[in-house]
């Protein structure tokens, strides 16, 4: 009789649960049957994630590790990455920001990543073969005070760095650090893993459980680009009035930087170090400057009243800093002294100087920041949205939110002090505002994402630079990859553009796929109507993609800004249909990373890829019972009509800087013969975020379909056969209908029905 050593394996095959389950055996994790790191040490733990319905979750768990001395931080190894994966991480490649990398092997894993997305293939498996690869998720999340995040070694090892940015807040152990799942679709993994996660910690809530601001659904206009700090009563009247006579009207308003009563006490500071001071300035007041209180503008409630009054905006935010200002609040402030402020400089993680220092964060460092005590931040956030929101403002832009994980030390750590900030901020929100009206900003440290428990919309990006020609591509890469994550916790904003500028026409397709809000930030008179008229209704109201704007499947591991071959896709569903847009960010900019003294000179690369049907992930969502998987897709640009199947492919071709936008609608067949796909208002860039329901109805002679669409505009479907007539609200239209089966008509600039949804009956004979 033959004894098993202890390390024999059965050759008993794993039930399907059994495969799903991750495993730590020998210094070998599994996760959906595959080995995902080698080698761990023995210091390494796992533990399966628990909520009462971990039943649905069987893969989930949390890698933890002991050490032998208590810190403030600590760096454990994990063990190195099993051959057969590759990764894409979104990591912090400044304090404030985080960006996408791709790779294999743990050693290019950079530091602060915040999540790891890898993907095994089984060896015949191909990108567009279902089912042939696993996907492994790694979330380093927030444990207690402490906060993970990813890296790399020069070893190949990947690491996990444990912190509490406070030196009198130590451990000896992460028990929860780094969230593991696994699954067959990274979309779903993703929803899954983020509301799992959300039950399990209770200090964020996924997208779904919060309330959206109504904005979201208006063309809006910031401040910002058009006067950065010198903004001015005159200049928001000329600009919001120059948007509306040019049909875009503006219904949403952000006051940016330059309204505050702040103080700048280095003014007298050697020439050489102003531009370091810039960032170091202090709230004084919590009432307006005094740009904003004279003869032609009383004060801003004069000014806020007027606005919506003579220009119709519905919604007016403004901005100001988490901690007040820049630089904070100035202690010595009348006004200021009773928040118990103090000045403290900031100390910022090994993690974040790892990448790019930012010029803001340097300057804080030597010239400080004066902070609120984390027991009177409620009080006054409380005190100054109390009287925004007394003077008719509707909401408020917190920016500059990250530099708070530097200022903790003696305050209980970076977790306790963020989650504190935070959740006061929200607090303040919901007794001053109506509909959660919060804009987060600056805010892509893991301790702000994963203490948002209200907030509902977080900047995606790096701002948009209309000067820096080399970013524009970068900007699109960024929004897209960052949404993978933020997007299950908020509406990523990905900010705003200008409408006359090279790249307007690449930003604002973007925008209309981004599932967020569309906002320009135009000099008041320089606008380009013929981009925002594909945007903007004549109402104000835009048409939003119903998810956050996210890269294809097949888009995920490659690099879409510096491969030399990849377009970078970009999928959202509307009500009715899908859409994809195709950008070719090759050859215009480079990742900041790593930093290189050699100056980028862009090149103009053609580039040629295939983009299908399924490339809309849960197209079958919308699709409904007894779909055949046929589609019509429409190609905004070359307004071309082509008709495939879910898995068929067509061939994309695109300069450097150029898009295109297709809508993705299913072909459905009503009466058994009438072969109908809407597509929507095909003049604008997101056509089918017009359409709000189709229908029909039948008798022996005929079959009319009916559909409720926003307008005006052309209203454009796939019809396999001609109609014989089209009404609009009743009234019979002239129509056009092709070859190729491009049913065509214009809706009217006013609806009588149904608020601003037009009633339109195609109608077929039955033979």
């Amino acid at each position: 009789m033959s004894v098993a050593s202890p390390h024999h394996r059965s050759t008993v095959m794993p039930t399907p649960r059994q495969q799903m389950m991750a495993q730590l055996e020998h210094g070998s994790l599994l996760v959906g049957g595959r080995e995902l790191l080698a080698r761990a040490p023995p210091n390494v733990t796992l533990r399966p994630a628990g909520v009462a319905d971990a039943e649905a979750a069987p893969g989930t768990a949390f890698l933890g590790a002991r050490a032998a001395e208590p810190s403030s931080r600590h760096v454990f190894s994990v063990g190195t990455l099993a051959s057969g994966w590759r990764w894409m991480s979104l990591f912090r490649f400044k304090i404030w920001w985080m960006a996408p990398a791709t790779g294999a092997g743990a050693a290019a894993v950079p530091a602060e990543t915040q999540m790891l997305l890898l993907e095994s293939r089984d060896e015949a498996g191909s990108a567009a073969a279902e089912g042939s690869a696993v996907y492994a998720l790694m979330l380093p999340v927030l444990d207690g005070d402490f906060r993970a995040s990813l890296q790399g070694s020069p070893q190949n090892e990947l690491q996990f760095c444990f912190e509490s940015g406070d030196p009198d807040v130590q451990t000896m152990e992460a028990v929860d650090a780094v969230f593991i799942n696994s699954g067959d679709n990274p979309f779903k993994l993703m929803k899954e893993s983020i509301k799992l996660l959300s039950k399990i910690k209770g200090t964020f809530r996924h997208i779904e459980d919060k309330e959206i601001p109504a904005n979201l659904d208006w063309f809006g206009w910031c401040t910002w680009d058009a006067f950065y700090k010198a903004v001015n009563p005159a200049g928001i009247e000329e600009g919001i009035q120059s948007l509306h006579e040019g049909g875009a009207p503006p219904r949403f308003l952000i006051i940016d930087d330059g309204w505050q009563e702040t103080v700048d006490e280095f003014k007298e500071v050697d020439e050489t170090l102003r531009e370091q001071t810039v960032f170091a300035q202090r709230l004084i007041d919590l009432k307006e400057n005094h740009k904003f209180r004279g003869e032609t503008c009383k004060n801003l409630g004069n000014l806020v009243k007027k606005i919506k009054e003579k220009h119709g905006v519905k919604f007016v935010y403004m901005w100001h800093a988490l901690l007040g200002y820049w630089g904070g609040v100035l202690a010595t402030s009348d006004a200021m002294k009773k928040y118990n402020p103090k000045l403290a400089y900031p100390v910022q993680s090994p993690g974040n100087v790892a990448n790019l220092r930012d010029i803001a964060i340097d300057s804080l460092e030597k010239f400080g920041v004066g902070i609120i005590d984390p027991d009177k931040i409620y009080e006054f956030y409380n005190d100054q949205h109390s009287y925004l929101s007394s003077v008719g403002v509707d909401g408020v832009k917190v920016d500059v939110q990250n530099v708070l994980e530097t200022l903790v030390h003696g305050f209980g750590g970076r977790v306790a002090v963020t989650r504190k900030y935070q959740h006061a901020l929200e607090d303040s929100i919901a007794q001053n505002f109506k509909r959660n009206n919060l804009i987060c900003c600056m805010s892509h440290n893991s301790d702000s994402i994963f203490s948002a428990l209200k907030s509902a919309v977080a900047r995606a990006s790096e701002d948009f630079m209309p000067r820096e020609p080399t970013l524009q591509t970068l900007h699109i890469g960024y929004v897209a990859f960052n949404s993978i994550l933020l997007g299950e916790i908020f509406i990523p904003d990905w900010d705003m553009f200008l409408s006359k500028h090279e790249t307007a026409e690449f930003h604002g397709a973007a925008r209309a796929l981004s599932g967020g809000g569309v906002y320009v930030s135009d000099k008041p008179g320089v606008h380009d109507f013929s981009v925002l008229k594909k945007l903007v209704l004549p109402d104000g109201s835009i048409l939003r993609a119903r998810y956050a704007g996210r890269p294809t499947r097949d888009c995920l591991f490659n690099d879409p800004v510096m491969d030399g071959k990849s377009l970078l896709k970009i999928w959202n569903l509307n009500n009715s249909s899908g859409v994809i847009g195709a950008f070719n960010c090759q050859g215009a900019g480079q990742w900041v990373w790593p930093v290189k003294d050699i100056a980028y000179v862009p090149t103009s690369i053609n580039i040629t890829d295939h983009l299908s049907p399924s490339d809309v992930e849960s197209l079958d969502e919308i699709a409904g019972d007894n779909w055949s998987g046929e589609t019509a897709v429409y190609a905004f640009n070359s307004c071309s009509l082509s008709r495939l199947q879910k898995h068929q492919n067509l061939e994309v071709s695109l300069s450097t800087m150029a898009c295109e936008i297709y809508t993705i609608s299913p072909i459905k067949v009503f009466s058994k013969a009438i072969q109908f796909a809407p597509l929507g208002l095909i003049n604008m860039f997101n056509s089918g975020g017009a359409l709000n329901d189709v229908s029909s109805t039948s008798d022996s002679s005929a079959t009319t379909i009916h559909v409720r669409c926003r307008g005006p505009g052309r209203f454009g479907a796939y019809s396999a056969t001609r109609p014989e007539l089209c009404r609009v609200d009743g009234q019979q239209v002239e129509f056009s209908h092709t070859e190729d089966g491009l049913l065509a008509f214009d809706l009217p600039h006013c609806s009588s029905h149904d608020g601003d949804l037009w009633r339109i009956e195609i109608l077929y004979r039955i033979p």
